[in-house]
């Protein structure tokens, strides 16, 4: 039976140049390179500059994708961006993005799922495009978490960093199995109950200040482990596949232990794992994109593949697509 289908058509990626190495947190708070890189596999994060928004860094990240896709910016009929540090309170970064873009159609929003932003996003635009209402979409993650940091807490202020990934997803006629091209389930979720875990202790409505993060490591880290192989066996069990039919999974990059306990749960070799987050650190909403972006480029992914991306984030929120490249 056929079906409409989301397919990546292109992929793009941007990291401000600025870069802070476990060297220079070292004189910035009291920890070690050999520390940070144990606990979390993180060797540097990328900072944006002063005079830099988040919507910038979208906006280049996307600007990659479109040249990847083969398509312009009049392509373009939705925008759909990942974020937990606009631009602005209001309005959304996407009409920023879409302002910057020279795009005048079509609809642009945000999504606010914290790291699994870009899961979350992502659902929405393939849900948009099986129903008709969308063609191209951009899909975007993007952060500037630096902002969002206090600088002293050595717990927390090594493992973020700022960059932006982006997809450009398209509607294609599938045959309805699992052998189309394009995304063959998803699934998110979320638990309010667990705000206190994770989450920045500032907004409009509370404190009228931006806030800092604060997390709870070792309790993320034990959800993140259990959520995450969960949800991963739901959408396996909506197509009716395996671990064994995996070529690839493009996780949520937080922490190298998080990514190894959840590979581990799944029974799925390392090998398949794609880790950048020693290049970037947790970029929240931009890593998978950024993770997607470099394997592509540099050839490990390659069409046919059969992918899932993952991400668990503040909320708690959590979420998984298995896609065929």
């Amino acid at each position: 039976m056929a079906a409409i289908r989301s397919i990546v058509s292109g992929t793009g990626s941007y990291l401000p140049e600025k870069i802070l190495t476990n060297k220079n947190m070292e004189e910035m708070v009291d920890t070690s390179d050999e520390w940070i890189i144990e606990r979390t596999g993180i060797k540097q994060r990328h900072i944006a500059a002063d005079d830099q928004v988040t919507s910038d860094l979208a906006v280049n990240a996307a600007n990659n994708a479109l040249d990847a896709a083969g398509m312009t910016a009049d392509d373009i009929d939705l925008i759909v961006v990942a974020t937990s540090s606009a631009d602005q309170t209001f309005p959304s970064t996407a009409t920023t993005v879409q302002r910057k873009l020279g795009i005048t159609r079509g609809a642009a929003f945000d999504v606010q799922a914290v790291c699994s932003g870009f899961v979350y996003a992502l659902t929405t635009a393939d849900n948009f495009i099986k129903a008709g209402q969308a063609q191209n979409v951009l899909v975007i993650g993007a952060e500037i978490f630096s902002r969002l940091l206090d600088w002293e807490d050595r717990t927390t202020c090594v493992l973020f960093g700022d960059g932006a990934g982006a997809v450009v997803l398209s509607a294609k006629e599938g045959e309805g199995n699992n052998d189309d091209q394009g995304i063959l389930a998803s699934r998110i979720h979320s638990d309010g109950r667990y705000n206190e875990m994770l989450y920045v202790d500032g907004g409009v409505a509370s404190t009228g200040t931006i806030g800092h993060l604060r997390m709870r490591g070792r309790e993320v880290f034990r959800h993140a482990v259990k959520n995450l192989a969960s949800v991963v066996g739901e959408v396996l069990g909506d197509t009716e596949m395996t671990s064994d039919d995996v070529d690839w999974i493009v996780p949520h990059q937080a922490n190298k232990r998080i990514l190894d306990g959840t590979a581990r749960k799944l029974k799925i070799a390392p090998e398949k794992v794609v880790v950048t987050v020693d290049k970037h650190a947790n970029t929240s909403a931009a890593s998978i994109p950024l993770a997607l972006d470099i394997a592509v480029r540099d050839g490990r992914i390659t069409r046919g593949d059969v992918l899932i991306l993952e991400a668990m984030g503040g909320g708690f929120t959590w979420g998984a697509c298995l896609l065929r490249w």
